[in-house]
């Protein structure tokens, strides 16, 4: 970070304040002398302020922020939009609206607006309509780009105000200070520095020192940017090393196969799955083979109960054959006894 120095800022102006006779008593602390009927600021303060908005606007920008330049008076129109553009941030340079803070979301819709205007005339539907109302639709195409242009590409509010002239702004300062966002702010002796956040005390009418402020806080914008996108591969790679090991499949492993059981597969029928008429046509397909299984079965049964009987019948014989045998023995048993008695 290079300090500007002190010869740069007396060379630029940076030291002249106004009249003595229009100045604020509460700019005094930053007040080094009075010389000739004007205030001299004290530019020892001035550096060491200067720095500390340096440090408050890069670090903004490195987290992420945004900041919008506001410098509405004739002499710093030219230089905050150049320096705006350059750091690619929002600015505004002519009249602020009312609400353009506070009332974001209704700025918002006009933009779109604009950008649906535009839209219009790109495609040429703004050639179908009459000359009457073509022309009014460039005229508010026209008005619409001289008050949003600067903060056409904002998409939320922004994060820090930087302004060159605190007492025309003070429209701009209530807002911010209603939404708590912080300001850095160019204070000369004649304004209020209480109502500001980072003061850096200047001359806010000689068009050197506001080109020399202003490309100072641009510089800070730029080296914030160039922080973010050093953070940002850190980030990435740390929050790369603290994902869980497990998450990340070892090299070579085969990725393990899904079991279909068949409890998951009686569950889904084909009913589930096929339509009213693919199942009616199945069917039709499935009669012939159908017909043809079951006489199969029916000629295989046939024979098995010809077959069937035959074990009782032998099983009949086996039993006449005992009862014959039972009933001879006692008829052999008579014959003996006859003889022994005739004996």
């Amino acid at each position: 970070m290079a300090t500007v120095s002190m010869k740069a800022l007396l060379e630029s102006g940076v030291h002249f304040g106004h009249r003595t006779n229009k100045w604020d008593p509460r700019m005094k602390p930053y007040i080094f002398t009075e010389r000739n009927g004007i205030h001299i600021i004290d530019l020892q303060q001035t550096v060491k302020l200067l720095n500390q908005a340096f440090n408050v606007v890069r670090d903004t920008v490195a987290n992420g922020g945004s900041v919008l330049f506001v410098g509405t008076k004739r002499q710093a129109q030219e230089t905050v939009k150049e320096e705006a553009v350059r750091a690619g941030m929002p600015y505004v340079t002519e009249r602020w609206l009312g609400g353009m803070l506070t009332n974001w979301s209704t700025m918002h819709q006009r933009i779109q607006e604009l950008d649906r205007l535009e839209k219009m005339r790109e495609t040429g539907e703004i050639n179908r309509l009459t000359k009457k109302e073509g022309l009014l639709i460039e005229r508010e195409i026209n008005r619409l780009l001289t008050r949003l242009e600067g903060v056409r590409n904002m998409k939320r509010l922004p994060d820090l105000l930087f302004l060159v002239d605190v007492g025309r702004e003070v429209a701009a300062v209530r807002e911010a200070n209603l939404l708590k966002i912080p300001m850095v702010a160019l204070v000369d002796t004649n304004c209020n520095p209480q109502d500001i956040d980072y003061v850096i005390p200047s001359n806010d009418d000689a068009i050197r020192a506001i080109k020399l402020l202003v490309a100072r806080m641009a510089d800070a914008v730029l080296e914030g940017k160039a922080m973010r996108k050093e953070q940002e591969p850190a980030e990435e790679t740390a929050a790369a090393a603290e994902r869980p090991a497990e998450s990340k499949p070892a090299r070579g492993a085969r990725k393990p196969k899904r079991v279909v059981e068949a409890a998951d597969v009686d569950e889904v029928g084909e009913g589930d799955l096929l339509g009213e008429a693919t199942l009616a046509k199945l069917s039709e397909a499935r009669k012939p083979a159908i017909e043809e299984q079951a006489e199969v079965e029916a000629a295989a049964v046939e024979p098995a109960v010809e077959a069937a009987p035959q074990p009782e019948v032998k099983a009949e014989a086996a039993v006449e054959g005992k009862v014959e045998e039972t009933a001879a023995q006692p008829e052999v048993e008579d014959d003996a006894a006859a003889d022994a008695s005739a004996a």
